[in-house]
């Protein structure tokens, strides 16, 4: 307990004080240690759905939807519950496509360090929406990600989301099962 409270000190006086007026921000960028996250590849009928981001980093991109997970929380949950809460969509976990890392430099420093865990994932029911950190929302063909289309796409996100989408092709041919 006494350990906790001397890093939260420690923590305070270490950051600058324009970092320490927004909590959410103290602890996404310029972190003290990576934050764990999770992603939602979301395919249905063949289609991606995508989210474009309202807030750093990457703002105004497309990307997949997800966030941090909460302290007691498994990945699966956390899946879960930010796809909901970014798309209105409720899904259940199929898989886990990848785990990475995405690392924002600013000069020397690190301004967002995150590990992600992206699943696959099947819609279960909910209607598509934009909501939370989420501007925009839409379900993207193929053809569209993996060309030089008018979408926003880091070069990773494409990575995540054909991969997302071979493996559903696979499942497919072995089960019969469509995503």
């Amino acid at each position: 307990m006494q350990a906790v409270s001397h890093w939260k000190e420690l923590s305070e006086v270490d950051m600058p004080a324009d970092y320490r007026k927004d909590k959410d921000m103290v602890e996404r960028e310029f972190p003290l240690t990576p934050l764990v996250g999770v992603g939602g590849i979301v395919l249905h009928h063949g289609r991606v759905l995508l989210v474009r981001r309202g807030r750093e980093p990457l703002k105004g991109h497309w990307s997949i939807p997800g966030g941090l997970i909460d302290v007691g929380e498994t990945l699966r949950e956390a899946v879960i519950r930010e796809v909901k809460e970014e798309t209105g969509l409720d899904v259940e976990p199929v898989e886990l496509i990848e785990l990475l890392d995405r690392i924002y430099r600013e000069g020397e420093r690190v301004r967002y360090h995150y590990v992600i865990a992206d699943y696959l994932c099947r819609v279960i029911g909910g209607t598509p929406g934009a909501a939370s950190d989420a501007d925009a929302v839409r379900w993207v063909e193929r053809a569209e990600w993996n060309s030089h289309s008018a979408l926003r796409l880091d070069p990773i996100t494409t990575r995540v989301v054909e991969t997302a989408w071979q493996r559903a092709r696979s499942i497919q041919g072995k089960t019969g099962e469509t995503l």
